[in-house]
């Protein structure tokens, strides 16, 4: 597993949502995966996908169970959500005791853009954990018991998975707004160190939504298509 982390450290984030935490001597990644109950071949799918933005075993991740997927999209969401932008943020606010002249409106812009986007994010992902994946857990729970609702099945038929696919906000395409504001408009700073780690974070973080909407849209939307049609026609 370590040789994992050397080869590639953009990863720790990813190993982490796993719940595996450091101090795994020189187990491999099989035993350190069964010291934590993960499913080997699941794991090794995501990290994968990750480190080689030109590998994406689709048919094999769609193989999953739609629970283990979601548990995987479920803590990604916590660690955007309560390690990622703090970290961000927390690069602005030093930005803001340091600068000086035109640059503090300027700041300040910045701030109020960053402040905007995480509020539109955390409705997105709240969106989904409290919304989408109760209601995908909702199908699979009927699909293996043969039973459903009425309810469920008005909500297949009224509001399936594809309207949440329609409405799936495109967040990439404000944090590289927020990218360019950066880079083309803030002029020179006196704490230019400090600029550039937000940058760098900032791409990290799309980087990383990239490949997370991916899994979603490539994965578990099309799981929950075939799982509403073979509702519909087994069940209603």
């Amino acid at each position: 597993m370590a040789d994992v982390i050397h080869r590639d450290y953009r990863l720790i984030p990813i190993i982490d949502r796993f719940g595996i935490n450091f101090g795994f001597g020189n187990k491999t990644i099989e035993e350190v995966c069964f010291d934590y109950q993960l499913d080997t071949s699941f794991f090794l799918a995501i990290i994968n996908s990750y480190h080689n933005p030109n590998y994406f075993p689709q048919l094999e991740l769609q193989s999953f169970s739609t629970e283990l997927i979601i548990q995987y999209l479920s803590n990604t969401h916590a660690y955007y959500l309560d390690e990622k932008m703090p970290e961000i943020q927390g690069y602005i606010s030093q930005m803001q005791l340091c600068v000086i002249d035109k640059n503090v409106q300027n700041i300040k812009l910045i701030d109020d853009f960053l402040k905007g986007y995480e509020e539109e994010l955390r409705k997105h992902l709240q969106k989904e954990d409290n919304n989408v994946f109760p209601y995908i857990m909702a199908l699979e729970q009927a699909f293996e018991t043969r039973k459903c609702s009425e309810e469920l099945i008005q909500q297949i038929k009224t509001t399936p998975i594809e309207t949440y696919e329609r409405n799936h906000d495109n967040v990439e395409e404000k944090l590289s707004d927020l990218k360019n504001l950066i880079l083309k408009f803030l002029t020179p700073v006196s704490c230019k160190a400090i600029c550039q780690r937000l940058l760098t974070e900032l791409f990290r973080l799309e980087s990383d939504l990239e490949n997370h909407t991916r899994i979603e849209e490539n994965v578990l939307v099309p799981k929950v298509k075939l799982l509403e049609q073979q509702i519909i026609e087994t069940l209603s």
